[in-house]
């Protein structure tokens, strides 16, 4: 196989996360977003060191695992969702055997739980941010999803199917507002415009909704003024099912293609909405971290506490804590529960969520875990692990290892960086008891783990 050349296959398998496999004159190609079973054109753009990657371009005939016939109008074009077109059952078949190879790869003798699909595989987000754009070069003003494969080109993502409808309406109605009116949009490349982002959350256990519109500074002060205002009226105006919390302005001219608070105005209502999980309820600001899909959250922090077993009397360490959601679900019963965030709005907000709840054994620490673990005081029993995608850092997970608990959870939204994680914790003694999938992602090619391990220490015997 030479580099820059088409040729045609069918795919063998899919692995995590969207990898699919074609085997041509006994060579093996990864062709990203090319699902089991399909025939598909693709061009070979990477050769190296025995690797070969490709670039899909057409898929010329549909796999027989193709069957499912709700299937969103914007997929394909759309860079969100890879498995619309499969049953969700199979969906579910082929990540839990995904997790399954990757966590054989790095582990011996274990009990695999298979996996645990989310309560509702549509409308189930709770978050969404939609960048502002153009589908084509100079065309009109596109608000949605990067198209599938382009860093500039935005499809207007109207139907969004996992999405509650309040989500598109708004959407809509703001695109063609900021049209109507001839709002710009921010040109990466000539760092010039206006708009920049929508970031909509919808609680769905509460129907509350918070909306903020993040744009740069490019505009005077009276016309933004102005603009804004009858862009709340038309949103305020919107038949919704969920109640509006709040509407906020962000201002961001950073250069990065990410939504970054560089000033936030409360245009109309507050700041945060409310969620309830398990019981509990928890506020929420527009950049805090709280799981996409509350009915999903509910089923992978149930496992989580299955998994922690019993706390009574016990000093737990929730790493990577986020709004503090786990910390708080497993504090009733605990002396105490230590969450330690990089993430200073988080650790804000979760100290707000703890006194909401009324937990007063909960101590949350704004900082990276690295720097962190060095100076806590309090000796843990416990530990559970929620990193983010990239896992833990090799120092942190060294000195977090030095605690010597008895069992650890850890729980995961990206499998190939667990499985690399497992292989230092298994090193410095530790095993692998229970794994478990849960589908948060419906759709999509993501995919949840909750792993429980005990500390047998170098000898391979159990620690009390």
């Amino acid at each position: 196989m030479k580099k820059g050349e088409v040729y045609e296959g069918i795919v063998e398998k899919i692995e995590f996360p969207n990898k699919g496999i074609v085997r041509i004159e006994d060579e093996k190609v990864i062709v990203k977003n090319a699902l089991p079973g399909q025939k598909i054109r693709f061009l070979v753009n990477k050769k190296r060191k025995g690797k070969c990657e490709a670039r899909l371009i057409e898929v010329l005939e549909p796999s027989d695992i193709e069957t499912e016939k709700k299937v969103c109008p914007h997929y394909g074009i759309c860079g969100g969702c890879l498995y619309q077109t499969i049953p969700y059952e199979k969906q579910l078949e082929i990540k839990r055997e995904q997790v399954k190879e990757l966590i054989d790869g790095v582990c011996g003798d274990y009990e695999f739980e298979g996996i645990k699909g989310s309560p509702i595989p549509d409308c189930y987000r709770n978050k969404m941010e939609f960048s502002f754009g153009d589908e084509v070069k100079d065309g009109p003003l596109a608000l949605g999803m990067h198209r599938r494969g382009s860093f500039y080109d935005v499809v207007t993502t109207g139907e969004c199917q996992i999405v509650h409808k309040d989500f598109c309406d708004i959407l809509l109605c703001s695109k063609q507002y900021f049209e109507k009116k001839g709002t710009s949009f921010y040109k990466k490349m000539q760092h010039t415009g206006y708009l920049r982002h929508l970031l909509v959350r919808r609680a769905v256990k509460t129907g509350e909704i918070l909306i903020d519109l993040i744009t740069t500074t490019q505009i005077e002060a009276e016309e933004e003024k102005a603009l804004l205002n009858g862009w709340i009226q038309e949103v305020l105006a919107l038949p919704l099912e969920g109640t509006m919390a709040g509407i906020l302005h962000t201002r961001n001219d950073s250069l990065a293609d990410a939504v970054k608070d560089e000033g936030t105005d409360i245009l109309y209502g507050q700041d945060y909405f409310f969620e309830e999980l398990l019981g509990l309820k928890f506020r929420i600001s527009p950049f805090s971290f709280f799981q996409t899909n509350s009915l999903g959250a509910e089923v992978l922090y149930e496992k989580t506490r299955e998994y922690v077993g019993d706390t009574k009397g016990k000093v737990i360490f929730d790493l990577y804590s986020g709004t503090g959601t786990i910390a708080q679900i497993l504090a009733p019963v605990a002396e105490k529960v230590v969450g330690v965030e990089i993430v200073e709005e988080a650790v804000e907000a979760a100290k707000k969520n703890a006194l909401l709840n009324g937990l007063e054994n909960c101590e949350f620490i704004a900082g990276d875990v690295l720097k962190v673990v060095d100076g806590l005081e309090d000796k843990p029993e416990l530990i559970v692990l929620d990193p983010p995608r990239d896992g833990i850092h090799p120092k942190a997970i060294e000195k977090i290892i030095d605690f010597g608990v008895n069992r650890m959870v850890y729980v995961s939204c990206k499998p190939t960086s667990l499985a690399r994680d497992l292989v230092i914790l298994q090193e410095r003694g530790y095993r692998v008891e229970k794994v478990c999938c849960v589908d948060m992602f419906p759709g999509t090619a993501n995919v949840e783990a909750v792993i429980m391990m005990r500390n047998c220490g170098l000898n391979g015997k159990i620690e009390e």
